[in-house]
């Protein structure tokens, strides 16, 4: 068995946010917006999967994302589907999920360029709790107020569609290229298996479960990584302390002790549950 803390790294946006969310330390009154906090595998490992926080202050580019074959056509290791559990939003806060209604790909090029393709997205109001799934092809875009979790295929292959008129490279050609400009179906959630076990989503890239506190034994095939994120709450596994905040992978054979009340969440790669 192996379990181990992985270290943070935080990285400064101008959409970021001086005040971070419960158990991050803010920046420093004179240094920059922290817009996402990574958690980093040591050395020079690249694992099929990356978690993250975000921490949103402005509306993030509208963009698009390449699947697997798409993105090893330009010699890249992955394409990336994500997904994302809401922590903390404003009462007005959204996040844009596919479009409206099905949009030809000359259209969302057009859309793109004049800024129309805004009112072309689907804006979806979001609360704490909430869960969405984005596979690679939609087009999203994640709105100001929001605190989540993200955990993603690890590639950091962005499209750019639009950007709100701010001074950053766009990629029409290939984001056009790699869009699916339909209205968003949800990924099926099989929910609760257990009392004490739910399932976020299950496959096609990655499962994410959602664990209670208590004891459980857990047992990994060889050669795969978990990635255990303590959302609340603190714990103990196979000796290594763990506390919201926090992200731990684990390998092998583990037994994980949580606290009462504790909220934990459990990704890993594949398309089936463990």
């Amino acid at each position: 068995m192996t379990a181990t803390l992985l270290a943070t790294h935080r990285v400064e946006k101008p959409w970021g946010r001086m005040h971070l969310w419960q158990g991050f330390a803010d920046p420093a009154a004179d240094g920059e917006p922290i817009g996402e906090i990574w958690f980093q595998t040591p050395g020079n490992a690249a694992p099929d999967l990356l978690i993250k926080y975000l921490f949103t202050s402005e509306k993030l580019s509208v963009q698009v994302h390449p699947n697997d074959a798409q993105a090893r056509t330009r010699g890249l290791p992955r394409g990336k589907d994500e997904c994302w559990i809401i922590l903390d939003a404003e009462a007005d806060s959204t996040i844009a999920l596919g479009m409206k209604e099905p949009t030809d790909r000359e259209t969302l090029r057009s859309a793109a360029l004049d800024g129309s393709i805004e009112h072309l997205l689907d804006w979806k109001p979001v609360k704490a709790g909430d869960f969405f799934y984005s596979a690679s092809g939609t087009i999203h875009a994640i709105g100001a107020g929001i605190t989540l979790i993200e955990v993603q295929q690890n590639s950091e292959t962005t499209y750019r569609l639009y950007d709100y008129g701010r001074p950053r490279e766009l990629h029409l050609d290939e984001g056009v290229a790699v869009s699916d400009p339909v209205p968003f179906v949800p990924h099926p959630m099989p929910g609760r298996v257990a009392d004490d076990r739910t399932i976020l989503v299950e496959g096609p890239k990655f499962v994410l479960e959602r664990w209670s506190g208590g004891h459980r034994k857990l047992a990994l095939p060889a050669g795969t990584t978990g990635w255990l994120i303590p959302v609340a709450g603190d714990g103990v596994v196979d000796g290594v302390a763990f506390r919201a905040g926090e992200c731990l992978t684990l390998e092998g054979d583990c037994e994980i002790d949580a606290a009462a009340g504790c909220d934990l969440l459990f990704a890993y790669p594949g398309e089936t549950r463990l």
